[in-house]
């Protein structure tokens, strides 16, 4: 066994696919497939199930992959690490955000990280929050700024900022008159939320829970910026974070946006990574540079 094999296992259970594996491992299929018979030689079990157009995981197969990539991402962390000895600011920085964040507070940040650390090369990756977890887990992300709380003890979460909501309403509507508003004012709304899988879902279904709004029935947008022209469109209301709403982000004619009375309902963001990452000393003292420059945004 080696650690080549478990590469080839690794691909070969992410792409379901013997020659999209071999591909991706830039060897030939017999070459993949040999070498994955000879891991299960090795283990005296059976890791795929082969069937004509589909490959599939037996129970021990599913136990394997999860530890090839514990193991798989260990060694790429010997090697970030070997290299981030030399340089602790320069090498590549696999980044995640989630997608109610990244287009807000990225343009801002970034520059000054380019500034910063000019030889660090930042690749980013904007999925769902569950998503940015599993690939965190894998070794496939080095860190993610996510919203708090987040349950896992093999991770650790530096707290970086507070970001408060506000209520977008059309400007017609009885709220867009306020100029302020508190939390029990929202108890006869119902207000239009994303769809399962965002975290500003489960937050705004949070804030709905404290002050006994309820959620719009038979409407679930895919993105912010669709909540955004639906609440111009006099569909309803609903809650934006307000790093959206800062300039340079420009509202759609029709649209009034009232802050919330302190305390305001907000979401808790942080830099999250594993905590036997290579990068632990150089990932702190990002998260530092993008903390500073977020609650800088937000005053």
């Amino acid at each position: 066994m080696n650690l080549r094999d478990l590469n080839y296992l690794v691909a070969l259970a992410d792409l379901r696919h013997f020659g999209k594996a071999a591909d991706a491992c830039f060897v030939s299929q017999p070459t993949l497939s040999t070498q994955i018979r000879k891991l299960e030689e090795e283990l005296g079990v059976t890791l795929i199930e082969r069937a004509p157009r589909k490959v599939m995981l037996t129970a021990a197969g599913q136990d394997m992959v999860q530890r090839a990539r514990r193991i798989v991402a260990e060694v790429e962390q010997m090697k970030e690490a070997a290299r981030r000895s030399k340089d602790p600011e320069s090498g590549t920085l696999r980044l995640g955000v989630f997608p109610t964040l990244a287009p807000y507070l990225l343009p801002h940040v970034v520059p000054d990280l380019r500034e910063r650390f000019p030889q660090l090369v930042l690749l980013l990756v904007e999925e769902k929050s569950d998503v940015l977890l599993q690939r965190l887990r894998e070794g496939k992300l080095d860190a993610a700024l996510l919203a708090l709380p987040v349950h896992d003890e093999q991770l650790h979460a530096q707290f970086l900022f507070e970001e408060p909501f506000v209520l977008a309403a059309p400007q017609h509507h009885e709220l867009a008159k306020k100029k302020q508003l508190d939390m029990d004012q929202l108890s006869d709304e119902t207000l239009l939320l994303l769809e399962d899988g965002h975290c500003l879902r489960d937050q705004a279904l949070d804030v709905c829970r404290l002050s006994g709004a309820q959620e719009k029935a038979g409407f679930r947008a895919t993105s912010l910026e669709t909540l955004r022209q639906m609440v111009a469109a006099g569909v309803g209301v609903t809650l934006l974070p307000a790093l959206s709403v800062h300039e340079p982000i420009v509202q759609p004619a029709g649209i009034k946006l009232v802050p919330f009375r302190k305390p305001a309902p907000s979401r808790r963001i942080a830099l999250v990574w594993r905590k036997s990452s290579a990068l632990d000393g150089f990932l702190h003292t990002l998260a530092d540079a993008i903390g500073a420059r977020a609650r800088a945004q937000l005053s």
